[in-house]
């Protein structure tokens, strides 16, 4: 994940930290999830999309 972060054509799409608030989700480290999923919301830029990704950050905080 991390090398796929370092790809410039990569640091605005909003599925790259979408998937890595996942990963960190699922080894319960919430609140780096929680900032992963808030980090994508702000890149998405579909409404739905953007409101699941908010819901999932709310969801990893607690």
């Amino acid at each position: 994940m991390d090398a796929l972060s370092a790809v410039p054509a990569l640091r605005g799409y909003h599925l790259l930290p979408s998937v890595r608030g996942d990963l960190l989700a699922r080894l319960g480290r919430t609140d780096e999830a929680r900032e992963e999923f808030a980090r994508a919301a702000g890149l998405a830029t579909n409404a739905r999309e953007r409101e699941m990704l908010r819901r999932r950050a709310e969801r990893a905080g607690g």
